[in-house]
């Protein structure tokens, strides 16, 4: 990889991690609490008594959508120069994901608001209210798992990229391929049929596409702070005893 590319991959292997513990940590701390899976009017019927919980995981969300962009970006950079036209793609895609998650906040903020029942909304009843603010709930999920499944197809072209370049071992690369295939196929079936929830759970979906990046953010900083390391140990070498003589020559 050139400067740039050594950069960018830093970038990645930084931002990455960051914000899967942010996501992890909102959506713990502060969404499971609330959410009854599958019951999307309990779950707003239960943003009444949380709602300042419920503002906290939307914010969280909106840090996740803006990391997103960046990691995308990331990616271009170093998969350009293997193949342009298939990094951009993937980058396409990737920023289709981002549009999704961020069309999944627009629910949450839609919700959120249909439930504190101000302006119009002060005609409906409180259930009809609940019945409204589920269906936002459930139409921004259903957009996440649009969402996903370009994804997966993003993870699928950069990871066939990395094969292809071996700037990592083609072993993780290939994980990398079937990891996104397995998301993806799941994405899809899970968004056409929720009964297939009951065949693969939905909170195995994204764990190896999940693993297979953190993998890659952990290679990605070893291989640069050993080059760094050894520009170092190259760099005072040259201080100290001056320069080769045969490479003068």
């Amino acid at each position: 990889m050139d400067r740039s590319q050594r950069y960018a991959a830093a970038v990645f292997a930084i931002t990455f991690p960051l914000a899967t513990a942010l996501i992890m940590v909102a959506f713990t701390r502060f969404l499971a609490p609330i959410q009854v899976w599958n019951q999307e009017a309990e779950t707003a019927h239960n943003l009444i008594a949380h709602a300042h919980t419920y503002r906290l995981f939307i914010a969280a969300s909106c840090l996740y959508g803006l990391a997103g962009v960046v990691l995308l970006t990331a990616l271009y950079m170093v998969l350009r120069p293997v193949n342009r036209g298939v990094a951009a793609f993937a980058a396409f895609s990737r920023l289709v994901y981002v549009a999704m998650w961020f069309v999944q906040v627009l629910g949450s903020f839609s919700a959120l608001r249909i439930m504190n029942g101000e302006g119009p909304l002060q005609a409906f009843e409180s259930k009809q209210l609940q019945a409204l603010a589920g269906l936002q709930l459930a139409s921004g999920w259903d957009a996440y798992y649009i969402g996903l499944s370009f994804y997966a197809l993003s993870t699928l072209l950069f990871s066939w990229l990395f094969f292809q370049s071996r700037y990592i071992p083609r072993i993780l690369a290939a994980w990398g391929v079937l990891a996104s295939l397995f998301e993806g196929v799941c994405a899809f079936a899970y968004l056409n049929d929720h009964r297939f929830g009951a065949v693969v759970s939905v909170n195995w979906y994204e764990a190896p596409t999940s693993l297979f990046e953190l993998a890659l953010c952990i290679w990605l900083l070893g291989k640069e702070l050993r080059a760094a390391w050894i520009r170092k140990t190259v760099s005072a070498s040259i201080d100290r005893w001056g320069p080769d003589p045969l490479r003068v020559r």
